[in-house]
């Protein structure tokens, strides 16, 4: 299956998590592969600014693509949605789950694809595309439960 929802459970409370996850120049810290993110249109982080993004992608190292903010709920939820040849979205939404925890649910919707990438991506997706999205969850948590305190929608550590 192509896409899916990914559950992680964080020791920090949603705020913290909040201030990595709805601001896009916080991903690259929390990416295991290289990641840069650039603003073309309005305020950084919210609906409907768009954004460049430069990152990999199976077969592609130094994939750009651009996107948009289209929903954002703080500290609960936050929605991107990228140009790839049809519209992928990115979807996270923070469950507090009692304990200072945050419960870190990311789906990933893909387009309808056809050709060679409707053959490819239900093979390639399972093999590279999920265990780095768990890694990239793994990182987040490692991140978030490292930190100290949110200032607006920049995260600081100690």
């Amino acid at each position: 299956m192509t896409g899916g929802t990914f559950t992680m459970r964080i020791q920090a409370p949603p705020p913290t998590v909040w201030g990595l996850v709805a601001d896009l120049g916080t991903h690259a810290s929390w990416s295991p592969k290289p990641y840069t993110v650039e603003w073309l249109s309005g305020e950084p982080n919210q609906v409907g600014s768009r954004f460049r993004s430069v990152g990999w992608i199976p077969g592609d190292k130094h994939h750009t693509n651009e996107g948009e903010i289209t929903e954002r709920v703080e500290p609960t939820r936050f929605v991107l949605k990228s140009d790839d040849g049809g519209w992928f979205i990115n979807e996270f939404d923070l469950i507090p789950v009692g304990d200072g925890a945050t419960e870190v649910r990311f789906t990933l919707t893909f387009p309808k694809l056809k050709g060679f990438a409707a053959i490819a991506a239900p093979v390639v997706f399972p093999l590279l595309g999920k265990p780095d999205i768990r890694k990239r969850l793994d990182l987040l948590k490692e991140k978030a439960e490292r930190g100290s305190a949110v200032h607006g929608d920049y995260y600081v550590e100690e």
